[in-house]
């Protein structure tokens, strides 16, 4: 991993801006930062599908997307780094644990669970997925928008989950509390 002074000032920017709202830096800020291009494309599309709130998708749904396909992905950087997040926008620190062990034994909503099987299929069986569907979350109020966006955050974190495990990258000890514990002012 570079070193943060090594880095181009932008990609610095960012993951000192992280590291000011978290506590810490983030391994895969670290990571990815080795190839500064790499690094800006993937946050700023990480950013355009995360950072919203619509009003079919919620941020913790957002999270709960995440959590569930890199779970299936056995990614465990993911799992626990956005496990922590969803503890925090969901304000729920056992739904998010129930969702990175087994999201159908969740204690979520029928609509949330269609939004992870999707999710899922998405992630783990691409080519399956058709107008059959998407039509069934269209019948649970998902509008083209929120199928997109589900389909796109499955994707893009089966990249980022395959790119975790290239690195061998482990999350941050602090990751693990998020959420759980009250935070040190």
């Amino acid at each position: 991993m570079p070193a943060l002074d090594e880095l181009p000032d932008d990609v610095r920017a960012r993951i000192e801006q992280v590291s000011e709202r978290t506590g810490f830096v983030p391994n895969v800020f670290l990571a990815l930062a080795r190839r500064p291009a790499e690094f800006r494309a993937f946050v700023a599309y990480h950013d355009a599908l995360m950072d919203k709130e619509t009003p079919g998708l919620s941020k913790a749904d957002r999270e709960m997307i995440v959590v569930a396909t890199s779970a299936a992905n056995d990614c465990t950087y993911c799992v626990v780094a956005h496990g922590a997040i969803l503890r925090i926008r969901a304000r729920d620190p056992l739904v998010a644990d129930q969702v990175a062990t087994n999201y159908r034994q969740a204690d979520i909503t029928a609509r949330q669970r269609a939004m992870l099987d999707f999710a899922l299929l998405v992630a783990t069986e691409p080519a399956t997925v058709d107008d059959t569907h998407r039509g069934q979350l269209g019948e649970l109020g998902f509008d083209a928008e929120d199928v997109w966006d589900i389909g796109a955050i499955a994707a893009l974190f089966a990249l980022s989950n395959r790119m975790a495990q290239l690195m061998a990258l482990r999350p941050n000890p602090e990751f693990h509390l998020l959420g759980r514990v009250p935070r040190e002012r």
